[in-house]
């Protein structure tokens, strides 16, 4: 398991289809403090069926291992990615936004052919 801090752009760990800016990194571990357990937990950033463009990220708190997982140590949070999401992901990076228009992550996805309006939906 590798363990990278990223300055200003992030950087990508071997093998990990993601990447963390350290906005999302800061805001995934304030989240992860507040779960019963932190310490068991991890990131799991996975592609689902559904939405409008036909898949849907999925970025959830997690104490399983799966069977091919992609794990690794972003900015300080563990981040495990399943073998079936790990195509769809490759190159994504996450960041954390905080603007008038509202706070949220915002993913950035170059395998993405189409996207949908709310951001949380691709083909």
């Amino acid at each position: 398991m590798s363990d990278v801090t990223t300055t200003d752009a992030p950087e990508a760990v071997d093998d990990m289809p993601v990447l963390l800016t350290d906005s999302a990194a800061a805001k995934v571990r304030e989240l992860m403090g507040r779960e019963e357990n932190p310490d068991a937990v991890a990131l799991r950033i996975a592609v689902q069926p559904g939405g409008c463009s036909g898949m849907r990220y999925a970025l959830f708190f997690d104490d399983r291992q799966l069977d091919g997982d992609k794990v690794a140590t972003l900015g300080g949070v563990p981040v495990r990615v399943d073998k079936m999401s790990a195509p769809y992901l490759r190159g994504t990076e996450i960041d954390w936004v905080d603007s008038l228009q509202g706070a949220g992550f915002a993913i950035n996805n170059p395998n993405a052919q189409n996207t949908c309006a709310c951001g949380d939906s691709f083909h």
